[in-house]
């Protein structure tokens, strides 16, 4: 089995929080959310055509990027973890580590037509620990090592007691089992999906909640890593700081312009992240492996975020492939949003200002007087631009 990069790097970002190493993970598990678009548009659509990449195809791109090696973690739904995993020991002699989303809250619940993102989240699992390790409801001791033993939880708050107790309940539950079965995970906090209250500092807020959830939890029960909304510099730098034995990491968001992917990561990474989990960013790229070698570049502090968009239009233009955007379009940063209110955006500086092309903030009382179907259609919105 290969020395998997991921553990390498996070023993000298927890000895040396300043040596530069940076951890990526490229986001495969969209099918635990969106159903039939989750593989992405597909190539042979044209206009507005609702045509996508078959299942077959996202494992593809999956076995693709694991060949290339730039990435550090491969998150999966655990059907195709059994299958790339499990099966085919895709990974045994690849340094890319295997994870599994090992929840899926109801607010990532994204089937066309559904009203359940709207509603406050619920914690929900569908993929089992011992199915993600050995690929049956109970494994053997021996057995454990054979799949993935890294897993993604994701916790919503909502600022309610009633609902955040119970978030937390179901976390400290997959917590113990986890440990007990010698599985490791990684917390994702997202924003509120319905807060029940004012939330003035989203970021302060979310801050504030990680680090009283894991005050009370030892060291083998606690997260590998967190993977959170970026909300800036201020949010970022001051967890950074309170606890250097968190490694702090991001989500990517939306798929905006190649300029606000480099970017936001650059930008996290100056202010004390060192983990990106990129999903939809990558998955919506023109060319995906010349996509994530400059992402690396840029994780790497090789290339600045402008530099590493010219450099992956140079690749596209090499390749024959037509870009989304010309390159001076793409050269622009969007204001992205982040919050469940829309009040709370992350504005990237490095480059031109350009129109955000996504919905309209809209507060509570605004979202109240939206009809069934606006709702609906605004919580998707707010989805396209914060999972990771």
């Amino acid at each position: 089995m290969a020395t998997k990069s991921l553990d390498t790097k996070l023993e000298r970002i927890l000895a040396d929080p300043g040596c530069g190493d940076f951890i990526i993970a490229d986001a495969k598990d969209a099918d635990m959310a969106f159903g039939l678009a989750a593989p992405g548009k597909s190539p042979e659509m044209h206009g507005h055509e609702a045509r996508f990449r078959t299942l077959q195809q996202y494992r593809d791109l999956i076995r693709a990027n694991v060949r290339q090696g730039l990435v550090d973690i491969m998150l999966m739904s655990a059907s195709t973890s059994e299958v790339l995993t499990l099966h085919e020991r895709i990974f045994d002699d690849s340094h890319v580590t295997p994870a599994i989303r090992a929840n899926d809250t109801t607010d990532v619940w994204l089937a066309t037509g559904g009203a359940y993102p709207q509603q406050p989240s619920k914690p929900f699992r569908s993929a089992t620990i011992d199915h993600a390790m050995c690929g049956k409801v109970a494994c053997e001791a021996h057995e454990r090592k054979r799949g993935a033993d890294l897993g993604l939880y994701s916790v919503t708050f909502n600022n309610d007691v009633a609902l955040d107790h119970h978030a937390l309940e179901q976390y400290k539950a997959f917590r113990l089992e986890a440990e007990a079965k010698g599985f490791r995970h990684f917390l994702e906090v997202f924003d509120p999906n319905a807060a029940q209250a004012p939330i003035e500092d989203l970021g302060r807020f979310l801050n504030d909640m990680i680090v009283r959830t894991l005050a009370g939890v030892v060291g083998k029960g606690r997260p590998t890593f967190l993977k959170i909304p970026y909300h800036g510099p201020e949010a970022m730098e001051s967890l950074v700081s309170y606890d250097r034995g968190m490694v702090v990491g991001i989500l990517g968001g939306s798929a905006g312009t190649t300029f606000d992917a480099f970017f936001q990561l650059a930008d996290a990474k100056k202010y004390g992240a060192r983990v990106a989990l990129y999903g939809r960013m990558i998955n919506a790229s023109e060319d995906q492996a010349s996509f994530i070698e400059c992402l690396r570049g840029v994780a790497d502090s090789d290339l600045e975020p402008a530099e590493a968009v010219r450099a992956y239009h140079g690749k596209l233009q090499s390749l024959g492939v037509s870009p989304y955007r010309p390159l001076e379009d793409d050269l622009k940063s969007t204001l992205r949003g982040s919050s469940y209110s829309g009040k709370v955006s992350v504005a990237v500086d490095g480059g031109k200002k350009a129109s955000s092309g996504g919905d309209a903030a809209a507060g509570a009382s605004e979202f109240d007087a939206m009809t069934p179907e606006q709702k609906v259609q605004w919580n998707l919105n707010r989805w396209n631009r914060v999972l990771g």
